[in-house]
């Protein structure tokens, strides 16, 4: 079925990455490097007071990425100006290494044993600090609170639940090759292989309808507890079939910073119960969208002839978001607004943030699929050239 599946085999995958705009820069890979053993270390918060050298190193180059990516001026922010991408992935990589201790990974326990280090919860919340300054400048909040927001939630929905015909669209459903759609589902696979929801970590508290909808959702997320139906069942089915590596995070050097800055996102917000309405606005947004893109990766996977069971993620998902985005519309958000009538704008925030740092997501991830592509065609040139 795959006549080229040998020659682009996983080694292909990961040589791609070095045509990555997004590789990390060789500062910032000591940084990081720094950090990870910075977080293997016994009693993390009294070794970071002697200041040792790892201490010393990560704490130089973080001060050093958040002074130039954050930067904001009172024109708004500097999306333009003095920032690279090399900081970017280097902040997301550091916070997503921390955010991923809230989830058990059947590994060593003893990884867990700074999980609730003062230190590492002061790095998360520089940088988070930082950061959440920088994304909220893009948006308009002090216009969110006019209107009727129960009235925007529906007209939000009725437009992103079935989005204008796009570009990027067009090139995921028709023209993707099976190198671009391998590099597609390794930055998807680090949710995918993880399933790392966030839902669950709300839903602790008094129960009543809304509590109820919400675990109604989760459970059908999750496959309602049979293996088969769980999502990272039907990634290494995906992955199996492309002789790709089903490891969680083994693709994580090819994630745009902009993939993981969603996923910080949804982390960041389900751990703060103050931004409950902004995290359902956000959800509310995943669950109507998701259909629409899904949609493109269901038909490039039938044109490159994937078997049926590789296809299935997206097909049942399909499916079940669309269920799930009116779940959430009608028995989540519109009776949270009821019920919050003076904070219910920011519903309208986590929507309309999480859109915006979808897109980009998105965007990202076409730049990396095209990239690949791109790699791929020089690298079957050269070969034929030598031959």
């Amino acid at each position: 079925m795959h006549s080229e599946q040998a020659a682009h085999s996983d080694r292909d995958v990961s040589a791609y990455a070095a045509a990555e705009e997004k590789t990390l820069g060789t500062d910032y890979s000591m940084a990081e490097d720094s950090f990870a053993e910075l977080m293997k270390a016994p009693y993390l918060d009294k070794y970071v007071k002697s200041q040792p050298p790892a201490a010393r190193l990560f704490e130089r180059d973080l001060e050093k990425a958040r002074a130039i990516t954050y930067k904001i001026d009172a024109g708004g922010v500097d999306r333009f100006g003095e920032y690279t991408n090399e900081s970017h992935v280097f902040l997301q990589r550091v916070l997503y290494r921390i955010n991923r201790l809230k989830l058990f990974w059947f590994d060593n326990l003893s990884n867990y044993e700074n999980e609730h280090s003062s230190y590492l919860h002061k790095v998360r919340n520089r940088i988070e600090e930082a950061w959440q300054a920088w994304e909220l400048a893009v948006l308009d909040a002090s216009t969110l609170s006019r209107g009727d927001v129960r009235e925007e939630l529906v007209r939000r929905a009725a437009r992103d639940v079935l989005p204008a015909p796009s570009v990027r669209g067009s090139y995921f459903r028709h023209e993707i090759t099976e190198v671009g759609y391998r590099r597609l589902l390794a930055i998807a696979s680090l949710d995918g292989m993880v399933e790392a929801s966030q839902l669950s970590r709300t839903l602790g508290g008094v129960s009543n309808d809304i509590h109820s909808m919400m675990t109604r959702l989760l459970v059908e997320e999750y496959g309602g507890g049979r293996l088969n139906r769980k999502h990272s069942t039907f990634f290494k089915a995906m992955l199996t079939e492309l002789n790709m590596n089903i490891e969680p995070e083994a693709y994580l050097d090819l994630i745009p910073w902009e993939v993981l800055a969603a996923i910080n996102h949804s982390f960041l917000l389900s751990e703060r119960k103050r931004f409950y309405l902004r995290y359902v606005g956000g959800l509310l947004y995943t669950e109507i969208s998701v259909p629409g893109a899904f949609d493109n990766y269901r038909a490039a996977a039938e044109r490159l002839q994937m078997s049926e069971v590789a296809r299935g993620y997206w097909e049942l998902h399909i499916k079940e978001d669309q269920r799930h985005g009116q779940w959430m519309l009608h028995d989540v958000a519109l009776p949270l607004a009821a019920k919050y009538p003076r904070e219910a704008w920011e519903l309208i925030l986590g929507y309309d943030q999480q859109k915006f740092i979808s897109d980009r997501a998105g965007a990202s991830v076409e730049r990396s699929v095209r990239a690949a592509e791109c790699e791929a065609t020089r690298w079957e040139t050269v070969q034929q050239s030598a031959a």
